[in-house]
Parts: C-alpha cells; sequence; structure tokens
C-alpha cells in the first residue's frame, strides 16, 4: 500500500474536518449524503479551508489558546451554515499548539483568566447548546465579570463543564476520548470505512453530551443502546441514520471528538487514502 505523504499540523487538523464530514453513513450527522435545512456539507468544507490560517498561526508562531479558538470561530462563522466547528477546534487547537496529546496537556495547563476571557468572547459568537444548570451564561456579560473575580483559568472552565459536556472533559481527562479514537482508528485500518467504524464505536459507549443538551438525557442513552445493536448486527445501519436525521438527533460532540482523534491517528502514521 501506497503510504501518504507525511503532513504538518495544519493539514493534519484540516484533513481530519474534512475526513470526518466525508465519511458515511454516521448516523444523524451531516455527511457526503446528507444535509441538514440548514447546515450542509458544503458549510463543513468551508470552515474546514477558513479555520487554515488559525492553524498555521498555531504551528508556526505559537499564541494563546482562548484567543485562537475565538479567531477559529470568527473566520469560519460568516457563512449560513451557523456553528460546525466549535467543539472541534476547542480540541484541535491545543492539539496543533502542542503537537500531540502530551503537549496539549501542557498547553491546557498553561491556559489563564484571560484565555478564558477569549474563549466566552468565541462561544458568544456561537449558537452553541448549553445545559440549563450553567450559570456561567455566555449570553451574560455578568459571567466575564465572574471569571475575573473567580480567577478561573481556561481549564478551570472547561473543569466546570466537564460533567455536562464530553468536550470539555477532555480537558481534564488527558484527552481520553480523543486517545481512545485514534487508537480505533489503528485497530480498524485504514480509510474512510474506519472513520465510520470508529465513530459507531464510540457512540455505542458514550452518551453524546450535545445530543443530551439538546433532546434530554434518555434520548442520548437510547442512542447508545440502538449505536449497540447496529454493532451486533441487531438494527440496520442506514435505517438508524434514517430515524436520527429525522429526528435531529445529531451525535456533535461524539463527532468533533473523532475529528481529534483522526488528528491524532494521522500524526501516528494513520493512513486515510487505501
Amino acid at each position: 500500500m501506497k503510504k501518504n505523504p507525511p503532513m504538518n499540523r495544519a493539514e493534519r487538523a484540516q484533513m481530519a474536518m474534512m475526513l470526518e464530514v466525508s465519511a458515511y453513513p454516521k448516523p444523524g450527522n451531516v455527511d457526503r449524503c446528507h444535509d441538514y435545512s440548514d447546515t450542509r456539507l458544503e458549510h463543513f468544507l468551508a470552515s474546514t479551508i477558513l479555520a487554515r490560517p488559525v492553524f498555521d498561526k498555531a504551528e508556526k508562531t505559537g499564541g494563546r489558546v482562548g484567543s485562537l479558538i475565538r479567531e477559529a470561530v470568527m473566520r469560519t462563522n460568516g457563512h449560513s451554515g451557523g456553528n460546525t466547528h466549535f467543539g472541534a477546534f476547542i480540541l484541535l487547537i491545543p492539539l496543533v499548539l502542542g503537537g500531540d496529546i502530551d503537549g496539549a496537556q501542557r498547553v491546557v495547563a498553561a491556559t489563564g483568566v484571560e484565555d478564558a476571557v477569549e474563549f466566552y468572547a468565541a462561544f458568544g459568537l456561537t449558537s452553541v447548546r448549553m445545559a440549563e444548570s450553567d450559570d456561567l451564561d455566555v449570553n451574560d456579560p455578568a459571567s466575564v465579570a465572574a471569571i475575573r473575580e473567580r480567577g478561573m483559568t481556561l481549564a478551570d472552565v472547561m473543569a466546570y463543564s466537564a460533567p455536562r459536556d464530553m468536550v470539555a472533559r477532555e480537558w481534564t481527562n488527558g484527552f481520553a476520548l480523543t486517545r481512545r479514537c485514534a487508537d480505533l482508528l489503528h485497530a480498524h485500518g485504514c480509510g474512510r470505512a474506519s472513520v465510520v467504524a470508529a465513530f459507531l464505536d464510540l457512540l455505542a459507549t458514550e452518551p453524546d453530551t450535545f445530543i443530551a443538551k439538546k433532546h434530554g438525557e434518555a434520548v442520548a442513552e437510547r442512542t447508545v443502546r440502538c449505536a449497540a445493536e447496529v454493532l451486533d448486527g441487531r438494527r440496520d445501519l442506514a435505517a438508524f441514520d434514517a430515524e436520527c436525521v429525522a429526528g435531529g438527533v445529531n451525535p456533535g460532540s461524539i463527532a468533533d471528538i473523532t475529528i481529534a482523534g483522526i488528528y491524532v491517528a494521522l500524526g501516528e502514521g494513520w493512513q486515510w487514502d487505501c
């Protein structure tokens, strides 16, 4: 098998975003065969291209993770598809800054209060769902004052959100699911079918917190059970996909973690083109 040429960090981040949205079927999510009425495949691909200057800056000159996340959101929210990759940027920016998971953990540990303020500014540019219990409302200017008053770093903000948000949780547990996704990709082998397989493996074991915020914990738990039934042959994948799309049940958080997992796996030699 011909090996793909090595990529720098920025290219790996772009490739990870492109490969995730291109793989299909991933139940409930936008892919090459499914659009939603307000968010289409080209919106995700446009964000992949538009985010490149931020990835280049993170790799070549470094910078603060909070301001880089904010810039990535600003560069990619100009189209009508809404927020496509906010969660992915939360994971990719420290990974590109640090190079790998160990480096990303050092980036996380070095965040400060200003990173948290910049992150909240980025959050305010999106329409990302929040859990009802979140008292640090991004639409409330008092939240920034509270962050400064409490001296919360961006790592503290992620720890605050971690019980209700699996993307934020990655910052607190050493990027555990990102690592697991990369390992799954290596185990399943090369190519886009492995992206779908790794996505389903995660979906069958981890309640997606984006689904939980949008539809409730019961729907998130049911999605786990249905994905597990697909894996053991008791449920048809295409039918499950159609059911999720019809109900607007889209596992957006697991998609974000899949992107981070692809980035890590590519850096470890995983081959996407086979």
